[in-house]
C-alpha cells in the first residue's frame, strides 16, 4: 500500500539479511533500482493483520521509527511463509529466538481454561468480532458466513491461540460445542468423513456460520431464570462419566449431577473453574438402558466398550454414556429411571 497515496500496486520483494526491498514491476520484470527498503531492525511484525475488512491477506510492518507498511500476498500460504521468513530476519542476531519461532509455527498449547463463551462473544463484537457476509461455493450463495481460514487468521490476530493448529483446535472445540456449524458441501463434506482432525477446515473454500442456538440470544433475565429453574432441583445423585461428543464424537470426562423436582440431568467441565454445567436435559419422557458389553455397540464411535448405557430424550436426541464398572451403570440407570 502506497505511503502518500493509499492505493495498492504490485511490487517485487527481496528479502535479505536485514533489509526488505521492493521494486517496480514493469512487463512482469522488476525495475532496478529498488523503489525503496525497509529495514528490519527493531520492525515489528503483525501476521495475520485484519485492519483492512476486504483484504484478509495481509502484513503489517511497523519500523522503529513507527512507519507503518502493509503488505499483501496471493495466498494464505504465500503470507504465512513471507511472515515466517521477514520475522526471522529481524531476529537474526538471536538464534534462541529463531529456534523458537521454528517450535511456535507447529506449537500446540492450549491454556488450561479456555472460555468459549468469551470467545464466542468476542466474534459477536462489532468493532473487532468477525463479520459473516454472503460467500459463493459452487454456484450457491450463503448468506452471513465466513471462510474457515479467516476464523483462524481472527483467533490468531485476537491472541486465543498461538499457531494454525491450536486455532483449528479451537475451531473444532467450538463446533463441536455447538456455537459454529458448517455450511455448504465443503466443510459439510469434512464432518461426514469421520476424521476428526480435518473436521474443521482451514481452508479458504470452507464455510462456516453461527449455530442457531447461539444466534437466539435470550436476555440475561431470561437466562437467569431459565438456569434458575432447571438447577433448583434437589441433587439425587452425582459422579464423573465418560460421555460421547455429539459433533466430533471423542469422549470427554464429565460430571454429571442428577436432580428431581423438576427432573434434569446435567454435566460440568471438570477442567473449568466456574460452577455452571456445559450441558444438560430434562428427563421427562426419556428413556434410558444399558447397551451390549460385547464388542462395540451401534452409535459409539472409537474402541470404547463395557458399561455403557444410552439416555434418549423425548426430542430423540442420544446421549451415550459410560460408566467405571457395571454396578455404577446399573446405579445411574435405576436413579434415571425413577425420574423418567
Amino acid at each position: 500500500m502506497g505511503h502518500i497515496v493509499h492505493n495498492w500496486k504490485a511490487r517485487w520483494f527481496i528479502l535479505r539479511q536485514n533489509t526488505l526491498l521492493y521494486y517496480k514491476l514493469e512487463g512482469g520484470r522488476r525495475v532496478t533500482p529498488p523503489k525503496g527498503r525497509i529495514v528490519l531492525d527493531g520492525c515489528t511484525i503483525t501476521c495475520p493483520c485484519l485492519e483492512y475488512e476486504n483484504r484478509p491477506l495481509l502484513i503489517k510492518l511497523k519500523t522503529r521509527t513507527s512507519t507503518e507498511y502493509f503488505l499483501e500476498a496471493c495466498s494464505r500460504e504465500e503470507r504465512d511463509s513471507w511472515a515466517f521468513e521477514i520475522t526471522g530476519a529481524i531476529h537474526a542476531g538471536q538464534p534462541g529466538k529463531i529456534q523458537q519461532l521454528h517450535i511456535l509455527k507447529n506449537s500446540f498449547k492450549l491454556p488450561p481454561h479456555i472460555s468459549l463463551h468469551r470467545i464466542v462473544d468476542k466474534m459477536h463484537d462489532t468493532s473487532s468480532g468477525i463479520r459473516p457476509s454472503p460467500n459463493m461455493e459452487q454456484g450457491s450463495t450463503y448468506k452471513k458466513t465466513f471462510l474457515g481460514s479467516s476464523l483462524v487468521d481472527w483467533l490468531i490476530s485476537s491472541n486465543f491461540a498461538a499457531s494454525r493448529l491450536e486455532a483449528v483446535t479451537l475451531a473444532s472445540m467450538l463446533m463441536e460445542e455447538n456455537f459454529l456449524r458448517p455450511v455448504g458441501v465443503r466443510s459439510m463434506g469434512a464432518i461426514r468423513s469421520g476424521d476428526l482432525a480435518e473436521q474443521f477446515l482451514d481452508d479458504s473454500t470452507a464455510l462456516y456460520t453461527f449455530a442457531e442456538s447461539y444466534k437466539k440470544k435470550v436476555s440475561p433475565k431470561e437466562e437467569i431464570s431459565l438456569s434458575t429453574m432447571e438447577l433448583s432441583g434437589t441433587v439425587v445423585k452425582q459422579g464423573y462419566l465418560s460421555k460421547q461428543g455429539h459433533k466430533r464424537k471423542n469422549w470427554k470426562v464429565r460430571r454429571f449431577v442428577l436432580r428431581k423436582d423438576p427432573a434434569f440431568l446435567h454435566y460440568y467441565d471438570p477442567s473449568k473453574e466456574e460452577n455452571r454445567p456445559v450441558g444438560g436435559f430434562s428427563l421427562r419422557g426419556s428413556l434410558v438402558s444399558a447397551l451390549e458389553d460385547n464388542g462395540v455397540p451401534t452409535g459409539v464411535k472409537g474402541n470404547v466398550q463395557g458399561n455403557l448405557f444410552k439416555v434418549i430424550t423425548k426430542d430423540d436426541t442420544h446421549y451415550y454414556i459410560q460408566a467405571s464398572s457395571k454396578a455404577e451403570r446399573a446405579e445411574w440407570i435405576e436413579a434415571i429411571k425413577k425420574l423418567t
